[in-house]
């Protein structure tokens, strides 16, 4: 019996006898098409591992029939998409990669926002706020209410912490971001947080002491630049139609100043803007910026009254993503190196094992969680576009106000806790099934505003239809276009 035995054990089986028929199990994943013109497939599970497959391995795979022989058996093994007999410590293994994507959760809130003063000196037609005139101080924020949100700001029980002010411009209330940061750098002595300061600003108002000061202190600064001087000035008037010329004057001192990376600037895309990505993009290379977020406008404030004369349709702004997307990637193929903000963003959910932070993208959305704006006024908003809504006369994303409320009452609300409850793409309709589930987030306040609803109508969803065109976009050049994909992946990794 033992020599036969030991004959058996020296026979070669062909590599058909180990396939695995049916030996396998399915974990949770979603799917979808990469586009109508083509057969690729593009397929998540839990934890944001993604795999692309031909449109004929699909059935194979959902139905058990799947061979190990096949080239892409092994990859869904590896990547948590089919569990083995008996190979229950890939299951470990994804669970150890799902709470590392849940860190985030529960930390608190980083960025707070503080809008110092509604004050502004330009009249940009897209503003997402209800500025007033430079001269109206009743709508600055006072000494009392900056200690009530200092407070609040140093309860959060977040290890890192964001204090970005914001207007209206913000400079115009000087004296005020003076006492923020440095009471903040007091009572940051006994809190020991990481902490972080940034003027978001149009620049005109900078004086040589508000620069000193934030060298001083380390402010980092946050602009804007439209586009090429005419663009620029056009989208963003005021008095004696100069808005870029001090703009790019402002970029300049900052860079002398504190340091050549210490200021970031932001696009905000008009009806205008489609027909001139090429030269958006140019003029940010030219003014040496290593990056752009090619950024829509966001239907808030006084974009709702301009949205005849700057607003486009979502598929326009699609166009406009691709072709400054497909122009960055040439520019880097020529040596120019150069990034795409927001399809980084995207990357880095693709390929890193951990979050980003970016508040959109987040399941559930970031809102209250991860973000807090203080208003000049005391009043407290789950977020920079919940503030805005709330200019427009609909506060239904008021938290609370510093002076009437506790802490616990803004931060732990049966508000905020519904809000986080509906706005989990695991559990949201259509979401639920969509294959960028485990990349994607929602954004409630875009969707009450536009369609009355926190969590939306998908089908008719801008927010929806723009994120799905990216991420397919992104995904398809990933797998398609080798030479395109590593610079993509250099994005990913910086």
């Amino acid at each position: 019996m033992s020599e036969q035995l030991i004959q058996l054990n020296k026979r070669f089986r062909q590599p058909n006898a180990f396939d695995s028929l049916g030996g396998y199990s399915l974990l949770p994943f979603t799917f979808g098409k990469l586009g109508d013109d083509t057969d690729l497939y593009v397929l998540f599970n839990l934890v944001g591992e993604h795999i692309v497959i031909s449109g004929d391995v699909l059935p194979e795979i959902i139905e058990k029939r799947l061979p190990s022989s096949n080239h892409y058996y092994d990859e869904l093994v590896s990547k948590g998409f089919i569990l083995p007999a008996n190979q229950y410590s890939t299951l470990d293994l994804l669970a150890a990669k799902y709470r590392t994507k849940r860190l985030s959760l529960g930390v608190g809130p980083a960025l707070h926002i503080f809008v110092v003063t509604l004050r502004c000196d330009h009249s940009c037609p897209y503003c997402q706020v209800s500025r007033v005139s430079e001269n109206r101080e009743a709508h600055d924020m006072s000494l009392a209410t900056a200690e009530l949100a200092l407070r609040a700001v140093f309860l959060t029980p977040s290890a890192v912490v964001k204090i970005e002010f914001q207007g209206g411009e913000s400079l115009l209330n000087f004296e005020l971001i003076k006492y923020i940061v440095n009471r903040a750098l007091e009572m940051n002595e006994s809190a020991c947080k990481d902490l972080e300061f940034v003027a978001a600003t149009n620049l005109s108002p900078l004086t040589d002491e508000i620069l000193d000061f934030f060298a001083e202190h380390q402010v980092l600064v946050s602009t804007s630049i439209d586009g090429p001087s005419w663009l620029h000035n056009k989208n963003r008037p005021r008095p004696g139609r100069d808005s870029y010329e001090r703009e790019v004057s402002g970029i300049s001192r900052v860079r002398e100043r504190l340091g050549f990376d210490k200021v970031s600037a932001l696009m905000t895309t008009t009806r205008t803007s489609l027909d001139h990505v090429t030269e958006i993009i140019d003029e940010y290379i030219r003014l040496e910026f290593d990056s752009i977020f090619l950024r829509w406008l966001s239907p808030f404030g006084f974009a709702v009254k301009s949205q005849r004369a700057i607003g486009y349709p979502t598929e326009e702004f699609c166009k406009f993503y691709e072709r400054g997307l497909r122009y960055i990637l040439e520019l880097n193929k020529r040596g120019v190196k150069f990034r795409e903000d927001y399809s980084a963003i995207v990357m880095k959910r693709i390929l890193l094992p951990y979050e980003t932070g970016y508040v959109d993208l987040a399941s559930p959305s970031g809102i209250g969680s991860s973000v807090i704006v203080y208003n000049y006024d005391g009043d407290v908003y789950a977020s920079d576009e919940s503030r805005m809504l709330a200019e427009s006369n609909d506060k239904t994303f008021r938290l609370g106000n510093l002076y009437t409320d506790t802490y616990q009452e803004l931060f732990a609300s049966d508000k905020l806790k519904r809000w986080m409850g509906d706005t989990m793409v695991e559990a949201t309709p259509m979401c639920s099934d969509c294959q960028f589930q485990t990349i994607c987030g929602t954004d409630p306040v875009l969707h009450h505003s536009m369609q009355g609803d926190y969590v939306g109508h998908r089908p008719t969803s801008a927010f929806c239809q723009r994120q799905m065109f990216v991420m397919n976009t992104l995904i398809k050049i990933l797998h398609t276009e080798p030479e395109n994909a590593q610079i993509l992946r250099e994005w990913a990794y910086t």
